[in-house]
């Protein structure tokens, strides 16, 4: 089986060309590839499949062509993954598949849109949608923070202790009657005007060193911190940096996203 490896700010992925829909993704086979002892390590798994071939979005085949199937490291289904869009776009485009710098990638949160240049590429994230406050509690410590839904859950929390300092090797707590499916923990600091940063507990995955979704919940719990609605903010995550661009509708990430190998998979 062939295979790539990608990332986004060291947001790690493994990618499993399957134009035509043959391959089987059992959760225990997705857990082997991404267990970075025994396999060959990610955050999670990336499936490139013909948007017309796979009936849980069969309905977005007409705006875009590919499907991105992504799966979190411990097998899981996931409905949206920003940083794997930017990683899933530049296979598509060092790939052929696409003949555009402006293209649609479909997900399981709908159809995301794509501008690729040679370095950055933005990824029009939806419309974040605000549910209100919940909390977490990170070792013995609670924190509150926004509910945001970006095509899957979130929550952002802006705290007055050093996030560098968090101890984040085990699962947050979080109510599941708020977070039924679980939920992406976000741990901020505002640092200055438009700038955070962030730490994030991703769930089926742990902690990782950055999170694409999780970047723009960040955004918008600082934003809502700062009583401003739009505007561009910078978010500084473990591994690397990121804009985030809200306005009235939507919202944009960008950043960097790089394919470092290719070879096959024999597991």
């Amino acid at each position: 089986m062939r295979f790539l490896k990608g990332h986004g700010t060291e947001n790690d992925f493994v990618i499993l060309p399957d134009p035509d829909g043959e391959l089987d993704l059992p959760a225990t086979f997705v857990a082997a590839v991404c267990d970075r002892r025994a396999g060959i390590g990610a955050d999670g798994v990336l499936r490139v499949v013909r948007t017309k071939l796979s009936p849980e979005v069969a309905e977005q085949a007409g705006e875009a062509e590919w499907f991105m199937d992504y799966r979190n490291s411990d097998g899981s289904v996931a409905e949206m993954c920003g940083n794997g869009s930017r990683v899933f776009a530049r296979y598509l485009v060092s790939a052929g598949l696409v003949d555009s710098a402006e293209f649609a990638v479909a997900t399981r949160g709908g159809v995301r849109r794509v501008r690729y240049t040679s370095g950055d590429i933005t990824v029009e994230m939806g419309k974040p949608v605000v549910h209100g406050e919940s909390t977490t509690t990170v070792a013995g410590r609670e924190y509150t923070g926004l509910h945001v839904d970006m095509g899957n859950p979130h929550l952002a929390c802006v705290i007055g202790d050093p996030v560098a300092q968090l101890d984040l090797s085990h699962q947050p707590a979080f109510d599941p009657a708020v977070f039924p499916s679980g939920v992406n923990i976000e741990l901020l600091n505002a640092v200055g005007e438009r700038r955070a940063v962030m730490r994030v507990f991703e769930r089926g995955s742990g902690e990782t060193r950055s999170c694409g979704t999780g970047t723009v919940a960040t955004a918008v719990a600082a934003a809502h911190l700062s009583g401003e609605t739009t505007g561009v903010w910078t978010v500084e995550v473990p591994g690397g940096t990121l804009q985030v661009t809200l306005d009235e509708d939507t919202s944009y990430l960008t950043g960097p996203a790089v394919i470092v190998a290719s070879g096959d998979l024999t597991l």
